[in-house]
């Protein structure tokens, strides 16, 4: 057992945060419950405060979450997504080892509007899908996806194929879409109560809106604002001169 070194210059809470960081990367997995703060005081001849910092520190760093009146568990790490290439919600979650899922909240067929039109190119009264989706990763909530879809593009599609397939699969390997571009525009939101209830979070935890545009030879294919969970979502981008 690693232990605490007094006499060091290093605070005790960074030296708590040390040990306890190595023993969730090393020994301990996904939702594992941590010591109480009682039982770390024992273990490692520390103050309830030192602990405590220590705590909240690995808290905010994103290493741990707490449950009121159950305990500190090991947090689920973050998904990680690089933004250089083209991805699917589906691809991503198979190669991060998780098994995706998604449960179709809403599906109309309706008449293209003002705002829509605006964003896709479209004339006002074309008739497009619209659907709400939520995105699962072994059966955890992780994205609320609302798209808009043309329907002369993609005639016929319905509520049990999205639940059931990819849906780029099905544009690629149905409609023999080829996908040449697509943009995504990020905002840091707070989560409003219906999202916050379908993905089973706090409304004090902030969610990210994803805005997705993607094309085929110029034109929108699909129009997407997605809520994707604060907590389970982190993405990279490389810059390059």
């Amino acid at each position: 057992m690693k232990s605490i070194d007094k006499d060091s210059g290093i605070p005790l809470y960074v030296q708590l945060m040390d040990i306890v960081i190595k023993d969730i990367e090393e020994c301990m997995k996904e939702r594992d419950k941590l010591l109480s703060e009682r039982d770390f005081c024992e273990k490692y001849d520390v103050s309830r405060s030192t602990v405590r910092q220590a705590l909240l520190e690995l808290e905010s760093e994103g290493y741990i979450y707490k449950v009121h009146g159950k305990g500190t568990f090991v947090l689920p790490k973050r998904m990680k997504q690089d933004l250089l290439k083209f991805y699917s919600f589906t691809e991503e979650m198979k190669r991060n080892s998780r098994n995706p899922t998604s449960k179709v909240l809403s599906f109309e067929i309706i008449e293209c509007n003002e705002k829509i039109s605006g964003r896709m190119n479209l004339k006002i009264g074309d008739t497009i899908y619209k659907f709400t989706r939520l995105r699962l990763a072994d059966d955890v909530p992780m994205i609320i996806e609302t798209s808009y879809i043309p329907y002369n593009r993609f005639p016929g599609i319905t509520k049990f194929d999205l639940e059931s397939k990819a849906m780029y699969d099905i544009f690629s390997k149905r409609f023999n879409a080829k996908f040449t571009m697509a943009e995504e525009y990020f905002e840091p939101v707070m989560t409003n109560e219906n999202e916050a209830s379908h993905l089973k979070i706090s409304k004090k935890i902030p969610s990210l809106k994803i805005e997705r545009f993607t094309y085929e030879q110029g034109e929108v294919i699909e129009y997407t604002v997605s809520i994707a969970r604060g907590d389970k979502f982190k993405y990279h981008v490389t810059l390059k001169e």
